[in-house]
């Protein structure tokens, strides 16, 4: 009764068991690769192929996978290095990066081969590696060097860390140089610098902008100037011709020349005191008549060519003889 009862249950739990069994051997066996990867499959401890995307099957317990990821990465790194001018800068540097698999046909001569058993830590070999090839551009440059020629030591250091990496199946897609830290008293004293530069030619820039505006207001003033006297001149050349047909025409008339030119003067006497008028209130010193102008005009002359008596001597007088005869006459020697 207990043996039936036994083999009763155990029928009942062998489809269980080989379901499991089944199971079992379906996940030894089979297995899949994901797209973007690639298994290394090793037979019994020894490499024996590649399997890319898609379901395959193994050998159950005696072959093992090990999927490589191909897609590209991206790791962030700092160096420290001194320039030329002895000023010790911080360079953050973005490399991106994937495993070489173009040539995978050549199996251990390809570079998945080579990524998978040749390098253990491969971020850690290319920051070496990069940390080397910085070290040996940034010292011969200045500062200013660094800065300007920042895609160029990229481009330095890209090829030489490109091709050490690509001998252990990596392929260094870019590097990039994002940011040049300097220590805090250097980029205050080149702000101070970029500020005082500033500076210089904002007031050299108000300078040339005064001096051209002096320039143009000078120039301005002379065309003025120009136009000015031109109708000066053009005035006096009108007045002179209507002065001389005036002229003409009074002495068409009855009148003597010297009538005329008395006439003349008068008219011109009476148009000035009509100017003082029409100025307003004002002090002048005119003679009772106008014909003692002239006189008087003449006397300011004489006066302001008279000789000074502090400059030239007083000349000596001749000596005179008197005639005893008495009519007045005087004979010099």
């Amino acid at each position: 009764m207990f043996f039936r009862t036994l083999f009763l249950e155990l029928g009942l739990l062998f489809p269980i068991i080989l379901l499991i069994f089944v199971i079992i051997v379906l996940v030894q066996v089979a297995y899949v690769v994901r797209q973007q990867h690639v298994a290394v499959i090793e037979r019994l401890g020894k490499f024996h192929g590649f399997a890319g995307p898609g379901l395959h099957f193994r050998v159950p317990f005696i072959d093992r996978v090990f999927q490589i990821d191909l897609k590209t990465e991206d790791e962030h790194m700092t160096f420290d290095a001194k320039t030329s001018d002895n000023v010790t800068i911080e360079l953050d540097v973005s490399i991106q990066y994937h495993v070489d698999s173009s040539n995978m046909n050549l199996l251990e001569e390809s570079g998945v081969y080579k990524s998978y058993y040749m390098l253990q830590d491969p971020v850690s070999q290319m920051q070496d590696y990069l940390a080397d090839a910085l070290r040996s551009q940034i010292p011969n440059r200045s500062l200013d060097e660094v800065f300007s020629e920042k895609d160029a030591i990229a481009h330095a250091i890209d090829e030489v860390v490109a091709h050490k990496m690509l001998e252990y199946g990596y392929v260094l897609v870019t590097t990039l140089i994002t940011r040049i830290k300097l220590p805090v008293e250097v980029q205050e004293s080149m702000n101070h610098i970029i500020a005082s530069k500033n500076n210089l030619e904002s007031a050299t820039n108000d300078a040339n902008a005064a001096r051209a505006k002096t320039v143009i207001a000078a120039q301005a003033k002379a065309e003025a100037m120009a136009a000015e006297g031109k109708g000066i001149a053009d005035q006096r050349i009108a007045i002179a011709r209507g002065i001389k047909d005036s002229i003409d025409v009074i002495q068409g008339s009855t009148m003597t020349a010297e009538e005329a030119n008395r006439l003349f003067e008068f008219t011109q006497w009476v148009d000035m005191m009509r100017g003082f008028a029409d100025k307003g209130s004002s002090s002048v010193v005119l003679p009772s008549d106008f014909r003692e102008s002239q006189s008087m005009f003449e006397q300011v002359l004489s006066a302001k060519v008279a000789p000074d008596p502090e400059r030239d001597p007083e000349p000596v007088p001749a000596s005179h003889l008197h005639d005893d005869t008495g009519n007045g006459n005087h004979l010099s020697h």
